[in-house]
């Protein structure tokens, strides 16, 4: 009797164990992003021109977005601070974030997943669930035009929106979280005038501000030369106004940017920027938050089957 009570109050543990784990909690509303950031008239024309774009196309979709740089959402009591300012860094390089179901297919969901198990596998930057406790958190969302975030850790939640279709992308979903995490555009730093020149006749009139430079007070390279090839660089013609280019190399044979993933000196920087957050989080081994591989295999087994698993180019 007392070996069947005890295998019941096992069972039940075990049943508590996984209803708390799988359990799935849902933010409050994003204090940052959560209402459409555009005028009706704007947010239709950024959302055709990025459903438009292809993969012969120079251009971002995220210089498309219209909003600061393009994709950054400025928060009015933080202004231009952010890579230097140790109160927007994620503690415990963690990231708690949530996909809202009703915004992306499974297949969408998935995309967001692998561009998050990137990070996983080459970064020590880890993303997991949100939790109730949470007081700091990501919501993926695509209910306004535009592929766009915040820079940095805001406090109260905050929006990675992903316009769908065109910014459910692998190497959008990379960009997008490295500007979560604290990140700008390469072509913003101090020492760009070493390595780019703006042509500042061939900019649109009226996104010359775009192309500001952010002294070492704001922003810091970590010591880690000029990266052409960043998945934060803009294209060499983006805000182009004559489909000349806005940002000459003054190397030569390079290319400006991509959107294919982190770059090496991508992960190098982003590594050195969250040096002592992550080795807080040392001694747990599993580069993979339980959370996030449970949700991640769930998505992953449904495409298997028929093997429709989801592409990372621009539309056709």
């Amino acid at each position: 009797m007392e070996g069947l009570v005890g295998w019941i109050i096992v069972l039940a543990l075990a049943s508590s164990l996984i209803e708390c784990h799988s359990q799935r909690h849902r933010p409050p509303n994003a204090k940052h992003g959560d209402m459409q950031p555009h005028s009706v008239g704007e947010a239709a024309r950024v959302a055709s021109q990025i459903d438009e774009l292809d993969d012969e196309d120079e251009a971002n979709p995220w210089e498309l977005s219209g909003l600061f740089e393009g994709d950054i959402l400025l928060d009015r009591y933080h202004s231009r601070n952010g890579i230097l300012n140790e109160s927007m860094r994620w503690a415990d390089g963690t990231v708690p974030y949530f996909i809202e179901d009703e915004d992306f297919t499974d297949e969408q969901q998935l995309v967001i997943l692998k561009a998050i198990k990137e990070y996983h596998q080459k970064t020590c930057i880890q993303f997991r669930p949100y939790h109730k406790k949470d007081t700091s958190w990501v919501v993926f969302r695509s209910n306004s035009s535009g592929c766009w975030s915040s820079v940095g850790m805001q406090s109260d939640g905050q929006t990675v929106n992903l316009q769908s279709p065109g910014c459910v992308r692998h190497g959008v979903v990379i960009h997008e979280l490295l500007h979560a995490l604290g990140f700008f555009h390469q072509q913003s730093a101090s020492n760009r005038d070493d390595y780019v020149r703006i042509l500042w006749e061939n900019i649109e009139p009226g996104h010359e501000h775009n192309f500001n430079k952010y002294n070492e007070t704001e922003v810091t390279s970590y010591g880690i030369e000029y990266d052409y090839g960043s998945v934060m660089h803009y294209s060499a013609k983006a805000f182009s106004r004559n489909s000349e280019p806005t940002i000459e190399a003054l190397q030569p044979n390079v290319t400006l940017g991509q959107r294919k993933g982190l770059s090496e000196k991508d992960i190098s920087k982003l590594e050195l920027m969250y040096q002592s957050q992550c080795a807080q989080r040392e001694g747990s081994e599993d580069p993979e938050p339980p959370g996030f591989i449970d949700q991640f295999n769930s998505l992953l087994g449904l495409f298997k089957e028929n093997a429709a698993f989801p592409t990372y180019g621009f539309k056709k």
